[in-house]
């Protein structure tokens, strides 16, 4: 959260209080003059009830909300301004900041595969689905942790975008909030998992990521292990991560077996190469039955070939005989103007197969929302300069 604004300015700006610590509320509610408690309330009702304006918070009394109101206060969720819905359940939101700036943030229900196989219960679920679907919602949402991105992943649209900023921690964890009250998700009762992998690289702003998966895991009940953040190989990032006593599971995208491949479709590589890279991953400590996972976007005739699986197993050797890898290989999601094309059906079997045989665990990630541009490597901002109008059901 921002500094508290001084109550005695007679020119104030709107202050999203989402995003506030309790000791950040605590220190707003002494200078009114509340009791310490008032605090406590306006965290539950931020957080765990995710109230979406200040009227509605009536475990407050109304002189206090008006109070905060006059003063600029909002609950300052992030706006769902537009959403796509796409043919498979999908929906992809336009979601925009208090200052303008837009991101994309998605819904998947069912999810999309990505956990089978890193050893946790969203694993489980995904590799064992039940038959009770109608009594819980069990669903993926993907979040988005900067406007833009500064990666340059050449087989990427948000790559496209360049970067504009960061987004704060109330902006991260409230994409979260606004998409669980939009789908009236209960907390504890449905099955909801996240995914740190949408518009932009969350170990380019590890502060704020970290601070908005506090307030996911604390204040909101999301169980860590029911979220993943995906890093394009942030080699500090890695190394910040692995001390972190609280933490989302580790995917990297790792999309090419040799270093001369990865550098011309990830020039990140020209500053942290692989082998870097996996020394890093080899220091972070895993949960019990935990796989770091490597996501390998398949790229027609570029790294989908025999050689190339050949390669990867043996990049992966250490982590494969502790059983602490595991590969999601994704099917290229094309976009406009991108110099690539899917591989074909029968080399995406045959990478898998030798991978498996080679003794690591790979999974073909279920693309979803291709006909919306929700899937990975397609969130790209749909309109630049959104005008303020509210939530449009656009059907495609």
């Amino acid at each position: 959260m921002n500094e508290i604004i001084n109550l005695s300015n007679p020119i104030v700006e709107a202050q999203p209080l989402f995003g506030a610590s309790l000791q950040e509320l605590t220190g707003l509610m002494e200078n009114l003059g509340q009791p310490p408690y008032r605090a406590r309330q306006l965290y539950e009702a931020l957080y765990a009830q995710r109230t979406p304006s200040l009227d509605q918070i009536t475990t407050l009394p109304a002189t206090l909300r008006t109070t905060l109101s006059s003063a600029g206060y909002t609950v300052g969720l992030p706006e769902l301004l537009q959403t796509a819905r796409s043919i498979d359940g999908t929906e992809r939101y336009l979601v925009r900041m208090a200052d303008g700036e837009t991101v994309e943030t998605v819904w998947m229900p069912g999810g999309d595969g990505g956990e089978r196989g890193d050893g946790t219960q969203a694993a489980e679920e995904e590799e064992h689905p039940t038959h009770d679907d109608d009594d819980y919602k069990r669903a993926t949402i993907c979040i988005s942790s900067q406007v833009g991105c500064a990666v340059n992943c050449q087989f990427c649209l948000t790559a496209k975008l360049g970067i504009r900023r960061n987004l704060t921690p109330g902006e991260i964890a409230g994409q979260v909030a606004a998409v669980l009250n939009r789908h009236k998700v209960e907390v504890g009762r449905d099955r909801i998992n996240l995914v740190f992998m949408g518009m932009g690289e969350p170990f380019l702003n590890y502060a704020a990521f970290m601070d908005a998966v506090r307030l996911l895991t604390g204040p909101m009940s999301i169980p860590e292990s029911r979220m993943t953040v995906s890093t394009s190989g942030i080699l500090p990032g890695i190394q910040q991560f692995a001390s972190e006593t609280i933490r989302p599971k580790l995917a990297v995208s790792l999309n090419a077996s040799n270093d001369v491949v990865r550098e011309s479709i990830m020039p990140i590589t020209r500053k942290w190469n692989i082998a870097a890279l996996l020394e890093a991953i080899s220091a972070v400590p895993l949960r019990p039955r935990e796989r770091v996972t490597f996501e390998y976007v398949l790229l027609g005739g570029i790294n989908d070939q025999r050689q190339h699986a050949d390669e990867l197993i043996a990049l992966l050797k250490n982590l494969r005989a502790k059983s602490q890898a595991k590969i999601n290989l994704i099917v290229w999601n094309s976009g406009p103007d991108m110099p690539f094309h899917e591989p074909t059906p029968q080399d995406v079997g045959i990478f898998q197969k030798r991978l498996r045989d080679g003794g690591i665990p790979a999974f073909i990630r279920k693309p979803r929302g291709r006909d919306i541009y929700a899937a990975c490597g397609q969130l790209k901002r749909t309109l630049e300069s959104p005008p303020p109008t509210p939530l449009v059901e656009i059907a495609l």
